[in-house]
């Protein structure tokens, strides 16, 4: 017998190992296509029966009793599930669009969506980021509680012309319009640099606000160019997109000025820390205020992917976020190019 060459036993290994995980994951899509065919079926048998033949909310309960007397070792059937599952129905049915799209993601998952959003393109929106990113329920409940929908449409970036496709809406969600840092306990006069302080001393909470796929390299992040010294405030570098993402904090309004003060740490990042395997770096400036228009013209030119948010210390959302959203249509050729 031969002697096995471990690199190329290696090799060999990786390839099955990969088969079976795909195989497991294929099975686990059949599995939860078919699981949420027979919620769907049930939820429709209850709707239409109790319009037709006039049973009230009694046959519901009924319904549950019996078939976990007749299916003891299965879950699901509780008397509020089913109730579920004829708001699901209801829901979906006469959306041709997202009726196919929710069975490709899980029950828990469709529970969360259906229970927290309030239209159809809000739910196409979560729908979508489940099935493209693999978003885990509790990372799910995370984004929606954050406001992730809203965020998105409204986030001021120039990512469209700076940015890769394969790379654009990953970016777009990692960088918010707005970001609520609830946690920070300072005076009502704070300078950059204690607010700087107060993040990183509250850094589990802060990089959970910029959105779960970040880590921390440092702050006051040194940069040497020229025989010169810079420094980035705060140095983050983002998983899912594998860049290094440079966060300037400003205390006042948002000044044209600080675009191009950015773009100079991310050509210098790219230059001089950046490694082979890395996607190029990322800037979000973030400001007491902002003028859109001012924003918007400040990003037009920049080479750089780079986006400008405000912050707050307040846990509620600004009131006159909604009055800023796009239009229907708007929205739907958003959501058309994320898919």
């Amino acid at each position: 017998m031969g002697t096995i060459d471990k690199a190329a036993y290696s090799t060999f290994l990786e390839e099955i190992k990969e088969q079976v995980y795909r195989s497991q994951y294929q099975a686990l899509k059949e599995v939860n296509k078919e699981l949420l065919g027979l919620y769907w079926f049930i939820g429709q048998s209850i709707a239409v029966t109790q319009e037709q033949s006039g049973w009230g909310k009694s046959v519901v309960t009924t319904l549950s009793e019996d078939l976990q007397k007749e299916f003891p070792g299965i879950k699901g059937f509780s008397g509020s599930n089913l109730w579920r599952m004829k708001g699901f129905y209801e829901t979906y049915s006469q959306n041709e669009k997202l009726a196919p799209m929710v069975r490709e993601i899980g029950w828990s998952h469709n529970l969360v969506i259906l229970e927290k959003c309030k239209d159809d393109q809000e739910r196409e929106f979560y729908i979508s980021m489940v099935r493209k990113y693999g978003w885990t329920k509790n990372v799910l409940i995370h984004q929606v509680e954050g406001n992730a929908y809203h965020r998105y449409l409204m986030n001021q970036t120039n990512f469209d012309t700076t940015l890769e496709e394969k790379y654009r809406h990953q970016a777009k969600l990692a960088v918010r319009d707005s970001y609520i840092f609830g946690f920070l306990e300072i005076s009502e006069r704070y300078s950059e640099r204690e607010l700087e302080l107060g993040l990183i001393k509250n850094i589990r909470s802060f990089l959970m606000e910029m959105g779960g796929d970040f880590a921390f390299m440092g702050n006051q992040y040194h940069l040497e160019v020229g025989n010169e010294e810079y420094y980035i405030d705060l140095l983050l570098y983002h998983r899912r997109l594998k860049s290094m993402v440079a966060v300037e904090l400003k205390t006042g309004k948002f000044k044209a000025e600080y675009a191009g003060k950015m773009q100079f740490y991310l050509t210098a990042l790219n230059e001089t820390v950046k490694t082979t395997d890395e996607n190029p770096s990322i800037g979000i400036i973030i400001c007491k205020e902002k003028n859109r228009t001012i924003v918007e013209y400040a990003l037009k030119e920049m080479n750089s992917p780079m986006g400008v948010a405000t912050y707050t210390i307040k846990e509620e959302l600004p009131e006159n976020m909604k009055k800023m959203l796009p239009s229907p249509a708007a929205i739907a050729e958003s959501l058309e190019k994320l898919l």
